[in-house]
């Protein structure tokens, strides 16, 4: 029965809003694919245009590796059971670095050097709010916040959250650096689409209510990891947005801020990439194509 509800969710988002049908539309799709078919890897991409409802989805159900893009959905549950009275953001967390596989319970701890945040592995044994570590997880991409967080809440619980919110195709079952379940192909999994989905409704006010999906996009816009959907957009442009990167993979997703007033939802998910920085370009230009596609409607 969930799963119908979660799948009839769904339904009722997508008709809410209008696959692209313009000649505009249809070509600035097509440009797209010329620009990433020049790379070696395999792509994705979901767009909505906040005001007039049209989307642009390509390969939208291309199922690939989260990497870091799970670290949303996660800061969603955490402002989920903050709502329902769990814990509050200013909860003093301690800081560790011991965790739990999956697979069998056995220990593992992460690798300062495989982290994009290493500051926090100096704060082991010393007590840090709530607000803090989900900070540090969104803008600095810490797998030590994310996988302290991630024993507060439950995996289970983030995907079933995003069912909730009619993604039905994000999966995330653990933290990060989980070798053991990594070996046995247990990764968190997610879609252009999804993302997409839970943008909108992000950038809407519809997450948990307006308060709390405005202080997620609040964590999102100070995001320092840029050189993706920011990357040749003008300086004025406030992008809300998580990155998600391993070998071969590179992904953006989130909200674009025109100084007018207008937004837009962005995803772009890539994975066997052979020349990553080179298809970031690639990538970077994609989310340029959008922006000058958008600002050039009235």
């Amino acid at each position: 029965m969930k799963y119908f509800l979660c799948c009839l969710l769904s339904l009722i988002t997508m008709t809410s809003y209008s696959q692209t049908n313009t000649p505009a539309g249809m070509q600035l799709l097509e440009n797209i694919k010329t620009e990433l078919g020049k790379q070696k890897g395999i792509f994705a991409l979901a767009f909505t245009n906040l005001q007039t409802k049209e989307q642009i989805v390509w390969n939208g159900g291309e199922t690939f590796h989260a990497a870091s893009t799970m670290k949303t959905p996660v800061m969603i549950e955490v402002f989920k059971q903050v709502a329902a009275g769990k814990f509050s953001l200013t909860d003093n967390i301690t800081v560790k670095n011991e965790f739990k596989s999956i697979v069998d319970s056995s220990v593992f701890n992460l690798n300062p050097a495989d982290d994009s945040q290493q500051e926090l592995y100096r704060q082991v044994g010393t007590k840090l709010p709530l607000s803090e570590l989900v900070y540090q997880m969104i803008i600095m991409s810490s797998n030590l916040a994310t996988n302290i967080i991630m024993e507060m809440v439950d995996g289970k619980n983030v995907t079933q959250t995003m069912r909730d919110l009619g993604a039905k195709d994000i999966l995330v079952l653990r933290g990060v650096e989980d070798q053991k379940a990594f070996d046995k192909g247990l990764i968190n999994t997610t879609t252009a689409y999804d993302l997409m989905l839970i943008f909108n409704q992000m950038a809407e006010g519809k997450i948990i209510n307006k308060k709390a999906s405005d202080d997620m996009i609040k964590i999102l816009l100070d995001q320092k990891h840029n050189t993706l959907i920011p990357a040749l957009l003008p300086k004025e442009v406030k992008v809300a947005h998580k990155t998600g990167t391993i070998t071969g993979v590179h992904h953006d997703s989130g909200i674009i801020f025109l100084p007018d007033g207008r937004k837009y939802t962005l995803v772009i998910l890539s994975k066997k990439l052979e020349d990553e920085p080179v298809a970031t370009a690639a990538m970077a230009r994609v989310s340029e194509m959008i922006y000058q596609y958008v600002v050039s409607k009235p």
